[in-house]
């Protein structure tokens, strides 16, 4: 491809010799010659007297360089785009293996592709276009929309809807039990999970993570969202549009989150907490209650600026004990002269 032709395809402006022939794409201190690479940040700038890449994304043309370059507004989407172009997904043949189990009473839509050693079961439906990997298990009533993606050994239990363009990735389980008991008698008694999951259009589920049924009601993610690997959220837990969910969150039962949430690795929500829209939990925070628009940090979770002042306070916590520890000492030495001066 033509740098001109890659140009137009991410809408950009080149810088340099646009008849450039593009034949891959690669990291910036791995680049060579007929490749296409991509700076997000001027810290990278430093790797460009050794880079032998042929192109360069940038957001802002650069001084003088040796590299052509591509102005665009966001350099990681456009090197999305080469990623895309030179390394396409693969086409499966559509159909059903004879190594699949699909029940007689399931639905399998136009040019869906079905891997051996899938299960389908009673009154389940994959949608058009659909590919179902080795080791699949989708239960019974469970719908799965079209152009979707299911990776190897994902679970989909029962009663559990899927929109279209959904991606899960190995490992996943969709629609287990909602972790609920009561105490009664000495025993732990389960509470029935009675509930579904839906899951709405363009969502990406990571390997390992789990999405739990509801007690009652639904299980919800909204369009668009993002979920990283070996996430666990609960029953009932409502996620809007477009959040992303980092590898390793908790997210208790019965948990509100609105659009646009991210919600970094290792946050943890107690049950019932809500979270506005717009809103960005740091790494390892741990949210109770509810959480109004902004960026919070720590455990439990208060604004960032906050926790970052308080973070600078932490650390010098053993230099103002000591002072402290100094100071009480020269109390106790000002109080002992002055009870001396009263006493003469």
């Amino acid at each position: 491809m033509r740098l001109k032709d890659f140009s137009r395809m991410v809408n950009g402006t080149v810088f340099g010799d646009p008849e450039i022939e593009l034949t891959g794409v690669s990291g910036i201190q791995d680049a060579g010659d007929g490749d296409i690479t991509f700076i997000s940040s001027p810290g990278f700038r430093k790797y460009l007297e050794k880079c032998r890449a042929s192109c360069v994304i940038v957001k802002e043309v650069l001084g003088e360089i040796d590299i052509a370059q591509v102005q665009v507004s966001n350099p990681q989407y456009a090197f999305a785009k080469a990623i895309e172009f030179f390394y396409p997904r693969p086409v499966f043949a559509p159909g059903i293996s004879p190594k699949a189990v699909v029940s007689d009473k399931a639905s399998i839509g136009e040019k869906a592709t079905i891997f051996p050693f899938a299960y389908i079961s009673d009154g389940a439906s994959v949608g058009d276009e659909t590919v179902i990997f080795p080791g699949v298990y989708i239960g019974e009533g469970s719908s799965i929309g079209r152009r979707c993606v299911v990776h190897p050994n994902a679970v989909i239990h029962g009663n559990v809807k899927i929109g279209d363009g959904v991606i899960i990735h190995p490992g996943a389980v969709i629609g287990s039990d909602g972790f609920g008991f009561v105490f009664e008698a000495g025993e732990h008694y389960k509470i029935p999970q009675v509930g579904r999951v839906i899951v709405h259009d363009n969502v990406e589920i990571g390997a390992n993570a789990c999405v739990d049924r509801a007690t009652l009601g639904e299980t919800r993610i909204g369009k668009g969202t993002k979920i990283d690997n070996l996430v666990q959220i609960a029953h009932n837990v409502r996620i809007g549009e477009k959040s992303i969910i980092v590898s390793q969150v908790g997210i208790a039962g019965s948990c509100e989150i609105g659009d646009f949430v991210t919600l970094a690795g290792q946050a943890g929500l107690a049950d019932h907490a809500t979270i506005d829209s717009g809103t960005v939990v740091a790494a390892q925070a741990g949210v109770a209650g509810h959480l109004s628009r902004g960026v919070y940090s720590g455990a439990p979770a208060i604004p960032h600026k906050n926790w970052l002042r308080s973070q600078a306070l932490f650390a010098r916590l053993p230099e103002l004990q000591k002072r402290i520890h100094d100071l009480e000492e020269k109390l106790k030495i000002l109080e002992k002269e002055r009870a001396d001066a009263e006493h003469k």
